[in-house]
């Protein structure tokens, strides 16, 4: 092929994908509720000004979707407590989508916690009423069945990190949770943010083993955090890179109000601690 025809054929080419590219859409419409179902990430993801929740909405925003959210986050759940409570915060309110954000805790809490299946549940490791919590594996499923049962647009999270030391031993046994997770999103044809995945390749990027560069704890989000846990699932929900920019450009104000929100509460915290320290004087 000459270099006419070749270049002849890369325009053709442009032209054909433009429109393709063009009409992609983002999932979401203006006037849909979003459900956000999670634990103490997903809480701290509303609660904070610059909270990932926060940030999908103010992102969709810049782009022209007005969209409700329904924070539906509680700080230390698992996956059976979410199950448990799914028709009363999440169906009930009616959403046209749920992100779920689930597995830290169902590892993290050790013996308490909710194994993958019924083969680890019957490892030993696990307190006596590890049988009323069912298995992971069960519960997200049954999650995932009676929400698209109720018309709800599932879009699936993989579990963010336990220790930003990819090699801890928290995160070897979050690993076949995530699995799960990405067998049956693609199973369902289901929208995944694979935030795992972006975390573990941010951290290998910054290559600071010693600094938290995503968490506030190891667990829980700083503003990084937040972000690209925003950044992951608005991918997810269809945008662009320029719509992503457009997000990330609308995040300042919110950013800004999370420092002014820290502030506050660190005062608070400093004047409790000092109204107890008087107190105990007096005693």
């Amino acid at each position: 092929m000459n270099t006419r025809a070749f270049r002849l054929l890369s325009v053709l080419a442009a032209t054909l994908l433009a429109p393709a590219l063009a009409n992609a859409e983002i999932a979401v419409k203006s006037g849909e509720k979003i459900a956000f179902l999670g634990d103490s990430i997903t809480q701290g993801g509303w609660s904070n000004p610059a909270g990932y929740v926060r940030l999908v909405i103010a992102g969709l925003e810049a782009n022209g979707i007005k969209a409700e959210p329904v924070p539906a986050g509680i700080s230390g759940h698992k996956s059976d407590q979410m199950l448990a409570r799914l028709d009363k915060d999440v169906l009930s309110k009616k959403p046209q989508w749920m992100t779920l954000s689930c597995g830290v805790n169902d590892v993290w809490h050790g013996a308490r916690g909710v194994p993958l299946d019924d083969a680890m549940a019957k490892s030993g490791t696990y307190d006596d009423k590890v049988g009323t919590r069912g298995t992971y594996k069960k519960n997200i499923t049954a999650i995932i069945v009676q929400a698209t049962a109720a018309g709800v647009k599932p879009a699936m999270l993989t579990a963010t990190v336990i220790q930003e030391n990819l090699a801890s031993k928290e995160n070897g046994l979050l690993a076949p949770y995530n699995d799960f997770l990405r067998q049956l999103a693609k199973e369902k044809n289901l929208p995944m943010a694979d935030l795992f995945a972006m975390f573990a390749e941010r951290i290998k990027a910054e290559n600071k083993p010693n600094v938290k560069v995503l968490t506030s704890d190891g667990v829980h989000m700083n503003t990084e955090g937040n972000k690209l846990m925003a950044t992951g699932v608005l991918k997810a929900f269809g945008l662009n890179d320029a719509e992503l920019d457009k997000a990330k450009a609308a995040w300042a104000p919110l950013e800004a109000a999370a420092v002014e929100f820290a502030k506050k509460q660190a005062e608070a915290r400093a004047k409790a601690a000092a109204e107890k320290a008087r107190k105990a004087a007096k005693q």
